[in-house]
């Protein structure tokens, strides 16, 4: 994984944003005027000064909807509760897991292909993050 942190010399882009939902199935016509602007980093980052950006290697968390590639935010200062995804240290290597505390203290992965980690006590497991969204490319 490669960190990447915000960086505050960047000037924030505001980008319009159409509130009218895009439908799924059959199109329909588009509305013809923005109703608003919208900053991503407004959006995605509530915490600046304890949030960083990451990119996922591998397939472990597919059934998430986290790919290989995506980009993930992850926020330092909330407490992992369980169920969340975070980002964690198991053996000196970063990982992205989904966080169980019960019944057995476990780092799951979303992939039937991978085992989940199971942690004997808490001081094994250290968590840098909280994923609170993740950005994916479709191109």
């Amino acid at each position: 994984m490669r960190f990447i942190l915000p960086t505050e010399s960047v000037s924030p882009v505001s980008l319009p944003l159409f509130t009218e939902r895009v439908p799924g199935g059959f199109p329909s016509p588009a509305q013809d005027y923005v109703e608003e602007r919208i900053n991503l980093n407004t959006l995605l980052i509530a915490h600046p000064g304890a949030t960083y950006f990451i990119k996922v290697s591998g397939e472990s968390m597919t059934g998430a909807g986290i790919g290989d590639g995506d980009l993930l935010v992850v926020d330092r200062s909330l407490s992992a509760r369980h169920g969340d995804i975070v980002i964690a240290a198991v053996a000196g290597e970063f990982t992205v897991k989904e966080l169980r505390t019960h019944p057995y203290l476990q780092l799951v992965p979303h992939n039937h292909n991978y085992s989940p980690i199971t942690f004997q006590n808490a001081e094994e497991l250290e968590i840098f993050g909280v994923v609170t969204f993740s950005v994916k490319s479709h191109k």
